[in-house]
Formats: C-alpha cells, structure tokens, sequence
C-alpha cells in the first residue's frame, strides 16, 4: 500500500514530532557527564550537576562561617577574600592573555589611594573629598587603576616575555617613589593616611552594630564581593572576549591571522586586570583601616603572582585557592618567632620574619612549577579524576 493510500490519521502519527527533533538545548544522556550535545552545553558557568551543587554549597557555608568563627579568624578570612579579587586579576591578564605583568602592586596602590581620597572627610591633612559611600568609591578606585593599565598596556603591543616583565616591574618601583613624595595623597612614609571608609546607604561596616560584629560585617561584604567579582571573570572567559585572550596567550600571531586585533585585546585585558587590582585595593585596606606608602613594594607583586601559580593559571577557581593558601599561610611565617628563636620579628634584624616569607614564596613557586605546574587546581583535578574512575586505574 502507498502512501497515498495510507489513511491521514495513520499519516500524521508516524510523523516526527517537534519535541523528538534534538535542539541545541539537549540533554546529556544519563550517566555521561562528560558527553556534550550542544556548544552551549561545554561553554555553560557551571557544566555539570555536581558543579552546581557542590558550588552552591561552598558558597553557603562561607556565608555560614561568619556565625561560627571568632572575630580574628573572620578578618584573616576578609582579607584573603580581598586578595583573592586581585588575584583574580593577575589571572586574567597573565593567565588568560598571556601578558606577564610584575607591576600588579602599583595598581593595587592607585585604587587604595583612590578609595582613601575619596571616602576621606575634606579639610585634613590629606586629600578627601567626603564620598564614604561604598558604591562611589569602590567603582572609582577601579576605574583609576584601569585607566593607568590602559596607559601602560601599548607597551605590551611592542613587547612581549621579559621584556614586558621587566617594564611592568619597573611601574613597581616608580610608584613607590611617588606615593612616598606625594605626602598630600599618601601621608608620607612611616606616617600613612586612613583609609577607605566601607559605608553603604549611611551604614558603617567597620563598626560594631545590630547587623553584628566589626568583623562579621566586614567579612560578609568581602565575600559578596568575591562572588561578584568571580563570576564575572568567569563569565568573561566563557566570551568572545576571553576566547580571544586565550587566542592570543597561545599564539598571537595566529590569533592576528584569523582576526583578533592585538592591541585592542591586550589594552583591554590590562584594563580589566588593573580594574581588579584597583578594586582589591581600595577594600584591602578597608579592613585594617590604615594605608601606608611602604605596602605598595615589590613583595605584594611577587605574593600576587605566587596565588596565581601555586593556585593554578588561568583558573579562577585556581586563583580563589592560591590566594586562601597563600593568606592563610601568613600567620603562620608571623609565628616563627616565638618557636624558632634565631629568626626576628624586628625589620633590621637578619634573617627576620617578612626574609622568611619571601624565601618561602619563591620556594613554593619553583616547587610547584617543577612537580605540579597547574597548582592546587591541577591537584584538584587529579583527585577528582581518580574517584570519578575508582575502583580502575585508568
């Protein structure tokens, strides 16, 4: 019988209906996670069900730890988160774009000192303009630091590896000439100035108030803006823009073949990453309340850039972690010398704490460059690997 003759009924139920058509918005089958149907599917913030579980969970509980952990504990925490961001940063212009960039501490310095002269009541001894609000001054500490790492990035069209490397560490040097000669901004050095004033709609953070303690306050802001801050990175590298950074990290003269314009990515990633650095800053020192000149020296780029590698390249996870480690590691060095009695917490004293931790920054990096160049994240991964094939080998 043809199908002329077939009756319409029987017709139309043998043909295919819209939902059996496969969309770009298919399912994975079950029991293959790592199977993709659809681009969307490999370029989705968070790919898998077990991703978005476990994240939500990480991120709840460290919400929940500002009930739970005493007041000390918190503003370690706070700070690591605050470091965490220009971390973040230094990934993206490093680790995404392929840029090396020493001079992450002279950005950090721009929007410290931005934030500061912002928030800061006119008529003292440095500049203030009185805007305490958060949400004025935070944006503007990152847009002066983006706008110097837009001055400085037609350098990294022209120069490439060490060259870059060096340049940018010289940016290290010069600002800490300046923010020390400048006393109108900074308060000179050994003197320093207040710093940024975290209040929002009227509310101070870093007072003690009905919301909670100093420090739950500023451990609560400091993790929102962790969160913030990562998922826009992430969201950045899922883009078009960030398949251009990694495009040009792994051959910029292919990159320019096919069409990527080198100049405009390699201004823009140091714009974001120094938008970062800036926003890092201007809340860093938010915490402790007071900015001084001699913070700004080549030791925080170098703790910057030990997060990055020892946390992972290119991962914003990886960052999270490089800068949890390297912070919580801290207060470890500053014990030394109460327990080994031949190293000084006295700055004129050799060999001292602050010799100790820069030692150990150097040592970590080689050591993970060496046996595991893709950081804690790689180790992560490596871990995760083997559950997921337990009981086999393979």
């Amino acid at each position: 019988m043809s199908e002329l003759d077939t009756p319409a009924k029987e017709r139309r139920a043998s043909r295919p209906r819209i939902s059996d058509i496969p969309t770009g918005r298919s399912r994975r089958p079950r029991g293959r996670p790592s199977l993709y149907t659809a681009y969307a599917q490999d370029m989705a913030l968070l790919d898998t069900r077990a991703k978005k579980v476990w994240t939500a969970v990480l991120v709840l509980a460290a919400f929940a730890l500002s009930a739970v952990l005493a007041d000390r504990s918190l503003e370690v925490l706070a700070g690591a988160y605050v470091l965490a961001i220009g971390a973040i940063g230094l990934n993206i212009v490093t680790g995404y774009a392929g840029q090396v960039s020493l001079g992450h501490a002279f950005f950090v310095a721009i929007g410290a000192y931005t934030g500061a002269a912002l928030s800061a009541p006119p008529g003292g001894r440095t500049i203030g303009l009185g805007l305490a609000e958060i949400w004025i001054w935070l944006p503007a500490a990152g847009l002066a630091a983006a706008l110097a790492g837009v001055l400085v990035a037609p350098l990294a069209t022209r120069l490439r590896g060490l060259y870059l490397a060096v340049v940018t560490l010289g940016l290290v040097f010069l600002g800490e000439h300046v923010f020390k000669e400048w006393d109108a901004l900074t308060g000179g050095p050994g003197v320093g100035r207040s710093a940024a004033v975290p209040q929002l709609f009227g509310v101070r953070l870093d007072q003690d108030g009905p919301l909670g303690t100093r420090e739950q306050l500023l451990y609560l802001l400091m993790l929102a803006a962790l969160v913030l801050f990562a998922l826009a990175a992430r969201n950045l590298a899922r883009s078009r823009i960030g398949r251009a950074f990694m495009a040009v990290r792994d051959r910029d003269i292919a990159a320019e073949v096919m069409g990527v314009p080198l100049t405009r990515y390699k201004v823009l990633a140091f714009g974001i990453s120094s938008f970062y650095a800036g926003c890092a800053g201007a809340l860093l020192y938010s915490i402790t309340g007071f900015v001084e000149p001699g913070s700004f020296s080549l030791l925080l780029s170098v703790q910057f850039i030990a997060m990055v590698l020892i946390g992972g390249v290119a991962t914003v996870s990886g960052a999270i972690a490089g800068a949890l480690f390297i912070s919580l590691l801290q207060p470890l060095t500053r014990s030394l010398p109460a327990l080994v009695p031949f190293v000084s917490g006295d700055t004129t004293v050799t060999p001292n704490v602050f010799q100790v931790e820069t030692v150990l920054y150097g040592l970590l990096i080689i050591l993970f460059l060496v046996f595991e160049p893709r950081g804690l994240f790689g180790i992560w991964v490596r871990v995760r690997n083997y559950w997921k094939a337990w009981p086999f080998s393979y």
